[in-house]
């Protein structure tokens, strides 16, 4: 089959790959001329950054795709385990480093924090292993819009152990519950923003997502994240996917009537290209209203609330910090007001949290010799009719305020090289609708089956992948929509 992908994003490059394997003639149409969405690079003079995503679990879904192509993933892609998941700062002047190791992060505690009793730190992880062990492969690995997904045993499995989850708690009501150290609460109510929600709003069930980190591991690319990027698009090469660059898609065409519709081409400023197949991978909200704005639209869906989105300041620094690691965390002192702001407010808090990654502490070609590359970024809303250019201006005095204060430093004398990404450029480089980098938020128990299925259930041939769409946003879950879109059109299309 002639399929069409619309957008080069992670979802959309292994969709690329899955496809060609499958036989299908895959052409990709991306706006930009570069391949990887949010996950790219930016260069500064001698500072080179990984522009997006900056986590990298689960690698085995990065090297599942060269080992389905028959390829020895090593002659594409590798990888380091890293002993440090995170280094974590507070304003009473706690500091410590979230080990891989669980034994060594609780001694950590015990020496940084003061813990004596660290049963309730096993106890937690191993309810986050369990939570994830029923739930991933019913709400992350498969279609929650496909009758077959809930007529097997894995599926009753999890249907089963329904309270284990704490769907009506909140992850704050979980954590509150497991630690009485309110530094250790707010460390793992972090973990909500990893898919851009609050942890006062969304479910307990999300406590699953420190499992990634303590029970299995964080990784670092060799390379940089967008190592993960370039070896994909390798792969989709030598596969023989073509890309088209610099390609704006303007419309989805399709015909029929009513309900028995079929998915006929797109158009491109260039003019109609015919297709059997189109797997979108732009933001679904753009996706219905610029290029299907003549369909009926998800209303329910669209108008969700969005995730949250970033303001990102890539530094060069021209000095080391030593107490700093690949992550690190400087923690707001009043995280539950810092939430309100971002989802309630649509504002940002005075005293943000603020998320340093510095890849040269790995790859030491990212900065020159003595210096170091700051990817600096905190959480605020989505756009909506925020003031930008006055909100960025007072974030960067108060982040490097904090800064300063924390790492006892005088931070803006060291930096030489500056670029920011906020969200209204975020949305113009890789149209998420708002600039939000999940999607919708889910910040209610129901939020696992409010995203947009990965078909249409009224156009014939028309799909959809991506992090706005099941299972939601993130590398591991883009690159699951992948393999869960792809798995239905092959079936579709057997």
């Amino acid at each position: 089959m002639n399929v069409v992908i619309i957008g080069s994003g992670i979802a959309g490059l292994a969709s690329a790959v899955r496809l060609a394997i499958a036989g299908h003639v895959v052409t990709v149409y991306e706006s930009n001329a570069y391949p990887g969405g949010k996950l790219t690079e930016i260069n500064i003079g001698e500072f080179r950054f990984d522009a997006g995503p900056s986590l990298f679990t689960l690698p085995e879904l990065v090297t599942d795709l060269f080992k389905l192509a028959g390829k020895k993933p090593s002659d594409y892609f590798e990888y380091e385990q890293i002993e440090k998941a995170c280094n974590y700062f507070y304003e009473d002047g706690t500091f410590f480093s979230a080990y891989h190791d669980k034994q060594k992060f609780a001694e950590e505690l015990t020496n940084k924090l003061g813990i004596t009793n660290t049963k309730p730190l096993f106890k937690y992880l191993k309810k986050s292993a369990k939570k994830y062990a029923l739930t991933a492969p019913l709400f992350i690995e498969k279609s929650l819009h496909k009758l077959n997904t809930f007529t097997n045993l894995n599926t009753l499995k999890a249907i089963s152990n329904l309270g284990t989850y704490q769907l009506t708690k909140t992850i704050n009501d979980v954590n509150e519950s497991a630690f009485k150290d309110p530094r250790l609460v707010q460390y793992f109510n972090r973990f909500a923003t990893y898919n851009g929600s609050s942890p006062y709003k969304a479910p307990g069930m999300l406590t699953m997502i420190p499992h990634l980190e303590h029970n299995i591991g964080t990784f670092f690319p060799k390379g940089g994240m967008i190592a993960i990027t370039n070896s994909i698009y390798k792969l989709a090469l030598e596969l023989g996917v073509k890309f088209v660059f610099n390609s704006n898609v303007k419309e989805i065409k399709t015909e029929g009537i009513k309900n028995k519709k079929v998915v006929k081409g797109i158009m491109l400023d260039e003019g109609y290209v015919p297709a059997d197949i189109i797997l979108s991978n732009a933001d679904i909200h753009p996706t219905y209203t610029k290029l299907l704005k003549n369909e009926p639209q998800p209303k329910r869906l669209l108008n969700q609330e969005k995730s949250s989105s970033a303001l990102i300041f890539y530094w060069g620094i021209n000095k080391a910090f030593p107490e700093l690691d690949l992550h690190n965390i400087l923690f707001s002192s009043d995280y539950k007001v810092e939430f309100k702001h971002i989802f309630s407010y649509k504002s940002i808090y005075y005293d943000p949290t603020i998320y340093i990654n510095i890849t040269s502490k790995y790859k030491t070609d990212d900065a020159p010799k003595g210096c170091e590359n700051w990817f600096v970024m905190i959480n605020v809303p989505a756009n909506t009719t925020q003031n930008w250019d006055a909100h960025v201006a007072q974030a960067r005095k108060q982040i490097i305020s904090k800064i300063n204060r924390i790492l006892k430093t005088k931070i803006e004398s060291h930096i030489v090289a500056e670029e920011i990404l906020n969200p209204v450029t975020i949305e113009s480089r890789t149209s998420s609708f708002g600039g939000s980098l999940y999607g919708n938020s889910s910040n209610n128990m129901h939020a696992a089956f409010l995203r947009h299925k990965n078909f249409s259930s009224s156009i014939k041939g028309l799909y959809f992948c991506g992090g706005s769409v099941h299972p939601g946003g993130g590398l591991p879950l883009c690159l699951n929509s992948a393999k869960i879109t792809t798995e239905i059109i092959n079936e579709d299309y057997s």
